[in-house]
């Protein structure tokens, strides 16, 4: 028994020793995400207010020399002399301002060109003074594409990155629209070299990280690989591998512009994205210059880029893991000792209880909550024992009881499908199949489907000689309120025919509403309760060859195989809140023309893979197609056709036709 419980021991304490270990991985996983977290904030910070620096030092370089510009193109006399370049006077004093303003510009040069003689005037240090035309400009020319773009663009000025590779040159170009009012007369700007400050902004000595500058639809004006800057973006598209878009992965383009368009929104903020950049996953910071039109991006690789000391890093993970080891330790110790010692024995005890051994010793010594699991397992287990020996008569009476209480339910329920079915019996009995039968034979067919064993539908038959009143009567309900319901159609229908005879559907309705609401008038019925009934009705007289239809929200459908048309019900049911209004209708009685009266069970019935009603517009076909076969076969084919459309769908409603037809 020792060396059982030393085994157990050794075995709960290697058990509770490897679920520990296997809970230290998730913790040292969730570690390293949490220094790889560490990484990542501290280096979107420095990302930002790299990107900041940069941004602001591009707008002290830049800024003072498209002022400069804009104000030589928004000078009087340059506007005087270009709107007559060929006055030497108003020449002399636009130049002589010019180089006014040559001498402040940081490279000492500037270009005015006329949109009227395309004459290009520029002067720098570089050569003397000339107020002679350098060269003119022409339209036709791909170098000068930028000059005619500029003209057309709408905004006042651009700025043009133009690269010499063989040159190692790169020259800023800041394009000012020369304007007077809505009239454009020419082009004044400056030219700034980019040598020194792609050396002192772009070709940083920092460890993965990439200064970058875009123009607003993303080219890239400045880059440490000069292969990739766009040249002359005033007259033409960026091809893609000169765009940043152009260097990452199709799927992270959308994310690139988006960063891009929150840059613009809000001129000063640093927009942020995670970007696969020359092969690496890549930190990129964006701030927009509005001023230059100009995104200033860092691209930052933190596995190469020195955000965090990793010394550090390293020696607080050593502290960490030498903790979590201390920690796990004494962890372990104490775990055995006050939960393991413990629980073995309440274990012995409980294994014994389960197999049915009540006198077993639970121990309950202490007063930790162990102590207490055990002194409540005592607890239970002598009511366990206590209660063992009355739960089986209990059980037998139990079961006892609910046999007997289910074959009274059966019973119940023989009772109520008995009284159902003979309803059905007497539901059947009222219907006047037999004397349909009898006056019109071969030539009527009834399609009668209750949606349970009985329903609110019924059809009516009564005949005076060669005279016939044929219609339908819809109940509101189905089932058992919708039969009882039919009772009391039946018996206000057969006083209506009785007091206004059979000549007119219209008066008999009116009579069957009257005496519908004379029955209901003095009962206090619930608004949720429906009374109403739907109903048509056609008078046939074959002597004198005509038909008279009136309806209650059921129309009269006939066809002849060629063409289907119909008598529309009145829009009132009987019995309505609102009282209705009938009228009959003369219908031609045609030989060969088969007439139907149908309830809106069969047209409303879901089917189909989206589950509709049948509809108006599927009968009205169906009747066409079916309309010259012999009633039998109609009756056969429109209930074929109904269930192929119901399919696997329940049936919603009681469903009823009555077709008829005169040779």
């Amino acid at each position: 028994m020792a060396t059982w419980g030393f085994g157990l021991r050794a075995k709960s304490i290697f058990a509770l020793i490897a679920a520990c270990l296997l809970a230290l991985l998730p913790a040292g996983l969730l570690g390293w995400q949490l220094v790889e977290g560490v990484r990542d904030h501290f280096g979107e910070a420095f990302a930002r207010n790299y990107t900041q620096l940069k941004r602001e030092q591009v707008l002290g370089l830049l800024n003072r020399e498209l002022a400069l510009a804009r104000r030589l193109a928004s000078s009087q006399l340059t506007r005087q002399w270009l709107l007559d370049e060929g006055d030497p006077a108003k020449k002399a004093m636009a130049l002589r301002e010019a180089e006014a303003f040559r001498l402040d510009l940081r490279d000492h040069a500037y270009f005015i060109a006329s949109a009227f003689s395309g004459h290009f005037y520029f002067n720098d240090e570089s050569k003397p003074f000339s107020p002679e035309p350098r060269y003119t400009l022409d339209a036709a020319k791909a170098d000068d594409s930028w000059f005619y773009a500029t003209l057309r663009r709408p905004e006042d000025y651009n700025i043009n990155v133009n690269v010499d590779v063989p040159l190692q040159v790169t020259m800023v170009w800041f394009n000012v629209a020369i304007r007077d009012r809505a009239r454009t007369l020419g082009v004044a700007g400056a030219a700034l070299d980019l040598r020194q400050f792609l050396a002192e902004f772009i070709n940083t000595a920092e460890a993965g990280v990439t200064p970058i500058i875009l123009s607003r639809n993303g080219a890239i004006q400045a880059h440490r690989d000069t292969s990739l800057i766009s040249t002359n973006q005033a007259g033409s598209s960026a091809r893609a591998e000169q765009t940043l878009a152009g260097q990452l992965p199709e799927a992270e383009r959308a994310a690139l512009a988006g960063a891009m368009d929150a840059a613009v929104a809000r001129p000063g903020q640093v927009a942020t994205l995670w970007a696969t950049l020359d092969g690496r996953r890549q930190l990129l910071a964006l701030s927009y210059v509005p001023e230059l039109k100009w995104h200033v991006v860092t691209a930052v690789d933190l596995q190469a880029a020195h955000v965090v000391d990793g010394d550090w890093l390293n020696t607080a993970a050593a502290v960490a893991a030498g903790t979590l080891a201390l920690l796990l330790a004494a962890f372990v110790l104490a775990v055995n000792r006050l939960v393991i010692r413990p629980l073995r024995r309440l274990h012995k005890s409980a294994t014994a209880i389960s197999h049915g051994d009540f006198q077993v010793s639970v121990p309950v010594d202490g007063r930790d909550e162990i102590a207490d699991l055990g002194r409540a397992f005592a607890t239970m287990a002598e009511k366990v024992r206590a209660y063992t020996g009355n739960l089986e008569a209990e059980v037998r009476q139990r079961t006892e009881a609910l046999e007997a209480a289910n074959r009274d339910m059966r019973l119940a329920h023989q009772k109520i499908s008995d009284s159902i079915d003979y309803a059905s019996l007497i539901q059947r009995a009222i219907l006047p199949s037999q004397q349909l039968t009898q006056q019109l034979g071969e030539h009527h067919f009834v399609l009668w489907r209750p949606r349970d064993v009985v329903g609110g539908d019924f059809y009516v038959f009564r005949a005076e000689g060669t005279r016939y009143l044929i219609g339908v009567v819809d109940c509101a309900g189905h089932g058992v309120p919708g039969a009882l319901m039919t009772m009391l159609a039946r018996s206000a229908l057969d006083h209506a025919m009785n007091r206004a005879g059979i000549a007119s559907p219209a008066e008999v309705l009116r009579q069957t509403d009257a005496a519908v609401r004379a029955m209901l008038q003095d009962r206090e019925m619930p608004r949720a309760l429906a009374t109403n009934m739907d109903a048509g009705l056609a008078y046939v007289d074959l002597e004198n060859r005509r038909m008279v239809y009136a309806g209650a929200k059921i129309p009269l459908y006939w066809s002849d195989g060629d063409s289907v048309g119909s008598a529309p019900g009145d829009r009132r049911a009987i019995g309505d809140r609102r009282q209705g209004e009938y009228a009959d209708q003369a219908v031609e009685l045609v030989p060969g023309r088969t007439y139907y009266l149908v309830t809106d069970g069969f047209l409303d019935q879901a089917g189909g893979e989206l589950g509709y009603g049948f509809g108006n517009g599927r009968f009205a076909e169906l009747l066409r197609t079916v309309a010259r076969k012999p009633l039998r076969e109609q009756a056969e084919a429109l209930d074929q056709a109904l269930r192929a459309y119901q399919g696997e769908h329940s049936q919603r409603d009681d469903i009823t036709i009555l077709s008829f037809r005169f040779d």
